[in-house]
């Protein structure tokens, strides 16, 4: 009989994500196959708690936000020689900048909105030239948390002033009025397109998120549409060197892409977007897990 993989669950945080994460982290421990892993929970409290992880095969990183996806915890777990779900530490660190992400899209010719990026200490924005309304939100981050919808110069002022309190650079953005949809990829291949309807709400924020006002369920596109959204969203993949598993979002407008963001640590709660893309072709939960840590264990 082969001896259990010892796979460590790392979940909690430092970062503003923290609820989240050990949310998302309780969920794939309860779920992860015991006839075929020993799962030992780690709750990561402070920076240092990460080197309880020394001696484990595997460690499934449940973590969001700052110190999580943004390549530090990836690149400690490279020096210590301990394999990692997802992608390495610089795509990571990479993709976690949307400012970043959305320059080097550019050239490649992907439609995204026009925006700026602004600096806590030293911004000025008395030339501001974009169309209202706009996005605030912070430039490293997830779960939507600091992004709000400004429609005149005074709510701008009073969005910035708090998405600040999440990130020292914040994106602001032009707000593009579409449908907005979600591509999973696992191993090179999309899984279904999911669009993202929220009830009573503008756009997607934290709290369409989080409290069952969002409808989630299989995008139907026209044949030609579908498969230009999955072209771009393994051209952006692929340009990010992403491994394993990812999700990238878009906006429709007028049968156009738009890109959003690319996530290197898709959410993975059993109520969240990337399992229900796979479940929708018949991969469990259960299932899902034992592929991204075969998949990822494979990949380093």
């Amino acid at each position: 009989m082969n001896e259990k993989l010892k796979v460590g669950v790392l979940y909690g945080g430092i970062s503003s994500e923290r609820e989240v994460s050990i949310n998302t982290g309780k969920q794939i421990s309860e779920n992860l196959n015991r006839d075929k892993y020993e799962v030992i929970e780690i709750v990561l409290n402070e920076k240092r708690d990460i080197f309880k992880c020394d001696g484990l095969d595997f460690v499934f990183i449940a973590l969001h936000g700052s110190f999580g996806e943004d390549g530090r915890v990836q690149s400690i777990l490279e020096s210590m020689d301990i394999k990692y779900n997802g992608c390495d530490f610089f795509t990571s660190s990479i993709c976690m900048n949307k400012f970043i992400v959305k320059n080097i899209l550019s050239n490649f010719g992907i439609n995204m909105a026009k925006g700026i990026i602004l600096n806590k200490n030293n911004f000025d924005l008395s030339n501001f030239d974009l169309k209202f309304p706009v996005i605030v939100k912070p430039n490293s981050g997830g779960s939507s948390l600091g992004v709000y919808l400004s429609k005149n110069y005074n709510e701008l002022l009073e969005h910035v002033k708090i998405a600040f309190g999440y990130d020292d650079n914040i994106l602001v953005e032009e707000f593009i009025e579409g449908q907005e949809i979600s591509c999973g990829i696992l191993n090179g291949e999309v899984l279904p397109i999911f669009k993202i309807t929220t009830q009573n709400r503008e756009f997607f924020n934290y709290e369409s998120k989080y409290d069952d006002t969002t409808i989630e369920e299989p995008a139907h596109f026209s044949e030609e549409l579908n498969a230009k959204i999955k072209e771009i969203a393994i051209k952006c993949y692929n340009i990010f060197s992403c491994k394993v598993y990812s999700r990238i979002d878009f906006i429709i407008k007028d049968n156009l892409p738009y890109f959003l963001e690319i996530n290197t640590l898709p959410g993975m709660t059993t109520g969240s977007l990337f399992p229900k893309m796979a479940k929708s072709i018949g991969i469990e939960f259960q299932d899902l897990l034992d592929v991204i840590i075969s998949s990822s264990f494979n990949n380093f």
